[in-house]
């Protein structure tokens, strides 16, 4: 938990109190209400207020990851002794990146390389080959056509994302997609403003719709791919952005997205 405004983070910490039995809140408070509280005394400001939120929530995010990879663990253990391995499919994925001060930046949501790129690690005895990797295009969309695939029923009409499975088992499927969209929607608490954009993991373009200045970014992520700098005015490029921009309607329409 990591809140910028002393005020809300007051508000937050009062109406945890009021809601949360007092026993089961007692972990949660030991671990976070008397930090706002010190927070709100400190009254930071500029360089020591971002170095705190970043200690902070960088620190809390490290602590969430191993938490996680010990308790995943514990579940392979289980399938093990349990024999169920065998015959058990693990998929392991995420929402989005996460930032780590790359950029100047923490969190996650932007459409740059860190928070756009998640992990997807599957096990699925004798049917994946263990140490194998894949470079295809895959998004969370496909995840529901996927288990449903799995479990022997067939995804709805309207579903948009595609089964992985012909991926599994190490083949590609015919026409699977070379570009990936990316939209952002939520303008507010977390600093980063509404936009989208596509890639073919080669090439970005991003639209930031409600900028006064309607911006737009498009990189060059074989030569750049720590996405320096901008080259969207850059002459040489005119034909690639136009081609992407093309494209990136193409999947608008294709996806139903309204402007």
């Amino acid at each position: 938990m990591a809140i910028a405004d002393p005020l809300r983070a007051k508000r937050v910490m009062n109406s945890y109190k009021s809601k949360v039995n007092p026993e089961r809140g007692k972990p949660f408070e030991n671990a976070f209400l008397t930090r706002i509280e010190a927070f709100i005394k400190a009254k930071l400001t500029g360089k020591e207020r971002t170095r705190w939120h970043y200690q902070r929530y960088i620190k809390n995010y490290l602590r969430c990851v191993k938490a996680v990879d010990e308790n995943i663990g514990r579940m392979l253990d289980f399938l093990d002794k349990s024999k169920l391995s065998e015959n058990t499919i693990v998929i392991y994925s995420s929402d989005q990146g996460f930032w780590l001060g790359e950029h100047g930046w923490f969190d996650k949501r932007w459409m740059y390389e860190e928070s756009l790129h998640t992990p997807l690690l599957v096990r699925w005895p004798n049917k994946i080959k263990p140490s194998s990797k894949n470079e295809l295009l895959v998004s969370n969309l496909d995840f529901a056509p996927t288990f449903l695939e799995l479990a022997g029923a067939k995804p709805a009409k309207d579903m948009q994302g595609e089964s992985l499975l012909p991926i599994f088992k190490g083949y590609t499927p015919k026409n699977w997609r070379i570009t990936h969209y990316y939209h952002y929607y939520e303008a507010g608490g977390h600093g980063v403003p509404i936009h989208y954009g596509v890639t073919d993991g080669k090439q970005k373009l991003i639209r930031f719709p409600d900028d006064t200045l309607n911006t737009w970014e498009f990189f060059d992520l074989q030569k750049d791919p720590m996405e320096m700098k901008n080259l969207y005015a850059d002459k040489s490029y005119r034909g690639d952005i136009q081609s992407m921009k093309k494209e990136l309607q193409r999947l608008r329409k294709l996806y139903k997205i309204e402007d």
